[in-house]
Parts: C-alpha cells; sequence; structure tokens
C-alpha cells in the first residue's frame, strides 16, 4: 500500500504540474455548458442577426446532439435535465422547426411533463417554484423565452416577465444593503438590462415615471462596469442576458451590446459550445499550489503571477476596496472571499518571507476582516447584502478565512477578534448532526442537491490544526459513517463515489488525525479502505474523470478538469508525510 500510494503521487504530482501553462500557472478547463450555450445563441440571434448566423447555428447543432433522450438538457453533459436550461434551449431553438424538429418535438414534452403544459402561465408558476423570491435567474429565463417568442407575442408576452426596479441602481451603491433588492448583487447588469427591456416593452404601472427618469443614467452606468473584455464577470449567460435585454429593445449597436457580443465571439469554443465561465485561472493556481505543497518546483513564476492580481483600486463593478483577489485574471474578476483566502494561503506556501509577499498579505487579511459580516460569517463577495443566498454567510468560505488568517497571524492586530466571531457563526451554522452546507458546491444525487460531504470535509480541512480538534469531533464523525461500502465518499447517502469527494474528505481526515495529535498511529481502517478506493477511482493516478460538483452563480452546475487531480493530489500528499516518511 505504501509503495502504490507514493507512486500515485508522483504519477498525479507529474500530470498536475504537466497543466501549468506558458506563465507557470493553472488556467484549467471548465465543462461546456448548454445553458451558457443557449444563452449565447439566443444574444447572438437577438444582436447579430446573419451577420452571426454561422455560429448561431454551429451552438444549435451542438444543443440538439447534446440533448437527453427525455428531451431536456442539464447544465453540462453529465447533469441532470432541469427546467431552466431546457426552457433556455426551447427558446434558443425558437424558430427552427424545420431544422430541429425532433428535437424541439422532445423537448416540448418534457416541458410539458414538468410544468403541466407550453402556456405562459404555467411556465411562470413553475419558475416560481423553483426560485421561490428570488428573481436573479427566473426574470432572465422568462425575458429569454419572450425574445424567443415562446410566452406568445409582443407585447403580451412582456406581461409574463417581472418589473425589475432598474431604477434603484441609480442610487449610490452603499445603500444596496438596505434596500433587499431581488437579485443578488453580482447580477447588477441584468437588473439593469432585463428592467430596461421590460419597461420598454410594457411602460405602465407606479413606478413609470422614476423608471422613464433613470433610463439613461442606468444606462451609463452599465457601461462605466463592463470590463475591458466585455464580458461581465467573464460569465456567458450574465453578458448574454445584457446583450439580448440591450437588443430587445432596439439598443444592439449600443457600446455594451457590441463589446458582449464581441465577447460571446471570442469565447465560442471549436464544438460550438460556451463554458459557464471563461476559466478560474486564480482558483485553480492556488488550490494547485496548497495541494502540491510548500516544494513546487519552480515557485517565483507563481508568486509573481499571484502578486499581479490582487487589487489595488476599488473595483468599479462591486465597489469593493483594494487588497482582495478574484477567481481569474481576465477583466471580468471580482474581488472575493474564497480567492482572497485561497491566495494568502498559496503564499504562505509560496515566498512568506519577502517584504513584497508580506505587504500583499497584510493588504489581503485586511480586505477579509473589512468583508465579515455581522454575525461573524464570510460572504461572497459583498458586506451586508444578506437578503439572497449568495450574497450570505456562509460556512466553507468562512472557514477559508480563518485558515488564511492563522498563516499570517500578525498581519493585523483585530485578527483575533474576527477568528473568534467567524468561529461562533461556524458552531451556530453547524447541523446537530454535526455536517455544515456549502454554498458554491452541490451534488444533483443528493438530497435538495446540497454537498454536505464537501462542506463538512472543507470545514474540518481548514480548521485542523486552526483550533481545538474537539470542535470537529462530531462532524469527523458524520464524515467517517458517510464511507461508502466500495471505500469512498459521494455527495450525501446514496450519492455515487467521486475522485473529488473521496479526495477532499481524506485530506480532512488525515489533516484532523494529525492535528489531534494521532498522526503516528496506524492508519484506521476507514482511511485505509478510503485510500485503497481513491487510488482505484484514478486507476494509481492515471485516470481523472471530473464530476458535476461545483455550483456557478445562481446555482448552475458546472465541472473543472483540474478538480480530481488537484484534490488527489493533495490527499496523497497529505497522507504520504504523514505515515510514508
Amino acid at each position: 500500500m505504501r509503495r502504490r500510494i507514493r507512486l500515485a503521487f508522483e504519477r498525479t504530482r507529474q500530470r498536475l504540474l504537466a497543466e501549468r501553462n506558458e506563465v507557470g500557472i493553472w488556467r484549467g478547463k471548465l465543462s461546456a455548458s448548454a445553458l451558457s450555450t443557449a444563452t449565447a445563441v439566443i444574444a447572438m440571434r437577438e444582436t447579430a442577426g446573419f451577420s452571426g448566423l454561422d455560429s448561431i447555428r454551429k451552438g444549435q447543432k451542438w444543443l440538439a446532439a447534446t440533448q437527453w433522450a427525455s428531451g431536456g438538457w442539464g447544465d453540462t453533459v453529465q447533469s441532470l435535465p432541469n427546467l431552466s436550461t431546457t426552457l433556455l434551449c426551447w427558446s434558443a431553438l425558437s424558430g427552427e422547426e424545420e431544422e430541429f424538429p425532433e428535437a424541439i418535438r422532445k423537448c416540448e414534452a418534457w416541458i410539458t411533463a414538468d410544468t403541466g403544459g407550453l402556456e405562459p402561465g404555467k411556465i411562470v408558476a413553475a419558475l416560481r417554484a423553483r426560485y421561490g423570491k428570488d428573481q436573479t435567474f427566473a426574470v432572465p429565463i422568462l425575458m429569454a423565452c419572450a425574445l424567443g417568442g415562446r410566452l406568445g407575442p409582443t407585447p403580451e408576452c412582456w406581461r409574463w416577465v417581472p418589473q425589475l426596479p432598474f431604477q434603484l441602481a441609480a442610487l449610490p451603491r452603499e445603500w444596496f444593503a438596505a434596500l433587499s433588492l431581488p437579485v443578488v448583487s453580482y447580477a447588477l447588469p441584468a437588473l439593469i438590462a432585463i428592467g430596461q427591456v421590460r419597461h420598454f416593452h410594457v411602460p405602465t404601472g407606479l413606478g413609470r415615471l422614476p423608471r422613464n427618469l433613470v433610463r439613461q443614467r442606468t444606462l451609463r452606468l452599465l457601461e462605466e462596469i463592463q470590463p475591458k473584455g466585455g464580458g461581465f464577470l467573464e460569465a456567458t449567460p450574465l453578458t448574454s442576458f445584457v446583450t439580448m435585454a440591450l437588443a430587445g429593445m432596439g439598443l444592439q449597436d449600443h457600446p455594451v451590446a457590441l463589446a458582449g457580443l464581441e465577447f460571446l465571439r471570442n469565447s465560442m469554443r471549436a464544438e460550438g459550445s460556451w463554458p459557464i465561465d471563461t476559466d478560474l485561472a486564480t482558483w485553480g493556481t492556488t488550490l494547485s499550489v496548497k495541494a502540491l505543497g510548500p516544494e513546487i518546483p519552480e515557485p517565483e513564476p507563481i508568486t509573481k503571477w499571484l502578486l499581479q492580481q490582487q487589487y489595488h483600486t476599488v473595483h468599479p463593478y462591486t465597489k469593493s476596496a483594494p487588497g482582495g483577489w478574484a477567481w481569474t485574471d481576465l477583466p471580468g474578476g471580482v474581488p472575493d472571499a474564497d480567492d482572497t483566502s485561497g491566495a494568502l494561503i498559496a503564499l504562505a506556501d509560496l515566498a512568506p518571507d519577502t517584504l513584497e509577499t508580506k505587504a500583499a498579505a497584510q493588504a489581503g487579511a485586511r480586505w477579509l476582516l473589512g468583508l465579515q459580516n455581522r454575525d461573524g460569517g464570510m460572504p461572497t463577495f459583498c458586506r451586508g447584502w444578506g437578503a439572497l443566498p449568495f450574497d450570505r454567510s456562509t460556512p466553507e468560505i468562512t472557514a477559508h478565512a480563518v485558515a488564511a488568517w492563522a498563516r499570517w497571524p500578525h498581519a493585523d492586530g483585530r485578527l483575533a477578534g474576527a477568528r473568534s466571531r467567524a468561529m461562533r457563526y461556524l458552531m451556530k451554522e453547524q447541523s446537530p448532526a454535526g455536517t455544515w452546507t456549502p454554498l458554491w458546491f452541490g451534488n444533483q444525487w443528493a438530497a435538495r442537491d446540497e454537498n454536505l460531504v464537501y462542506g463538512t470535509a472543507s470545514v474540518v480541512r481548514d480548521l485542523s490544526g486552526v483550533v481545538e480538534t474537539s470542535l470537529l469531533d462530531q462532524a469527523v464523525q458524520w464524515l467517517l459513517g458517510q464511507q461508502q461500502s466500495q471505500g469512498g465518499w459521494g455527495g450525501g447517502t446514496g450519492a455515487p463515489e467521486t475522485i473529488e469527494e473521496t479526495a477532499l474528505v481524506l485530506t480532512a481526515l488525515v489533516r484532523y488525525a494529525r492535528s489531534s495529535g494521532r498522526e503516528r498511529d496506524k492508519l484506521p481502517r476507514v482511511l485505509t479502505r478510503g485510500f485503497a478506493r481513491l487510488l482505484d477511482l484514478t486507476q494509481d493516478g492515471h485516470h481523472f474523470p471530473a464530476s458535476p460538483i461545483g455550483l456557478y452563480f445562481a446555482r448552475l452546475w458546472y465541472f473543472e478538469e483540474l478538480y480530481p487531480m488537484i484534490w488527489t493530489a493533495g490527499a496523497l500528499r497529505e497522507v504520504g508525510e504523514i505515515y510514508l516518511a
């Protein structure tokens, strides 16, 4: 077993190192997305017309080729069909009955079975049941259906699309936390553009006067916050929704629409698909550094690149203070808590003693302090919004921040108090069974799509060696109880085993064993079986199929080809350092 683990780690390590690009960092590759492809096709059709006909047709053919036999589509080719993606694909194929008759027939049968019919009222009710009060994604879907003629003729179809209060975007950004907006913080461009196209077609209601007054002002704001590359957050769906909304009210030549269209043209893949986002380069790089450890070869280019990615000015999109890191180095990135924590930990492994690194770490640690919510937890982007899930505090990001602060304890005198508040939040959020529910990862086979295994293992991994082990005892016992008959882990009871979840749990358990003073004990049976299963799943470091456990904005599924390699390398290195030395 020892020799098998050692050889598998070396193979995995070499495979992961081979994924570095010419700059020396990991850019990775996100899964193709039916949802992204559908939104891009609609935006290009509305904006580009016949000038983009080849790209539009190529995207439609890819959609038809990846449709499930049942007639629906999931977010990725591995994801189960869902109503949101299927409605968008239905709209993307609108008007192509002669070209894709069978795909459209099967799609309409799937929607009818899910909603009870194709009537607009039934579609609206089904989306309301799926998303509740959160209009971040439901309203853009309905807008896309209206543009595709799926909700009836214009302008009547627009009455099925709720009016978003885009006039609120004209207020000072610091007021947003108190406004209880119906969309999350990152969706500000959609709030403006979709609110405007709906108002354009149905300019009625009590808010019509203030909407008319600020229409031009909010359009200017949209132009101000659009990044240089044209892609809002580097996200195909968000950029597509903004672009199609502007075209839907005759503004297809508006600078924002033209820049959005150019982003979509540039981000289309050869086979005719689009990913959910351009890449997760910063996230993938910091994860890889943490997995490979301080002995990583040629660390200087990574260190230099990471230091260059820190923001030194107020971000125009979220008004975020200087000091944070985004998930990518591309123009559409926005500073966030998880990537800032990841960068701080990676820099502590790469170059902890240089003056430049210490200055960056101090600024990053303070940036996290400024983001901490009143409840002690860490949100993703903006402090204090809190009305909708993606703006609230979340356990795995909070634990990550605590781990980052622990690597730079002298960065700020307020860290001890912040850490105490964070721990109180984590204790409050822990379920009676000992679990934590994550925000940015899920599992389609688990109850309510919640990946309690990922959330709980992430907290245990990040806090082991940082806090008293007794605080994690119950969580560890729960993780041990989730081990499946073959030795691995999935996202929850009955969920299929994956490389990602098995490796992550093993990393957490080994770190827990080390921090509790039992690192010199023999490997418990549960770990022996777990590592044997991880080696089987990866064919001893030769095979790394990715699973769709990632959740993007609006709970859109994705998988990243680097994840299974990264977490396997991390687990094998952890066990090797303790038991194979």
